[in-house]
């Protein structure tokens, strides 16, 4: 499992880091997205899926570790 640093960009998306790939695309969509649950199956821009066992929001930018769930191709 990847550790991926994930951050808002200025217009507010959520900006996903992979620095072993050099990977930096903006997600798509998020699972779960509330105060209370947070993460779940994140969809990116380059149609691959990571998967993040859900937590309560973190505060951003923040590292967390993330389960790969397709190559996207």
């Amino acid at each position: 499992m990847p550790s991926v640093m994930l951050k808002k960009n200025a217009e507010g998306k959520l900006v996903f880091y992979v620095p072993k790939k050099d990977l930096e695309e903006v997600a798509e969509s998020v699972e779960f997205d509330t105060q209370d649950k947070w993460g779940g199956e994140v969809l990116l821009g380059d149609g691959s899926k990571y998967y993040f066992e859900p937590i309560e929001q973190p505060d951003f930018p923040v590292t967390l570790r993330a389960k790969r769930l397709d190559s996207g191709e």
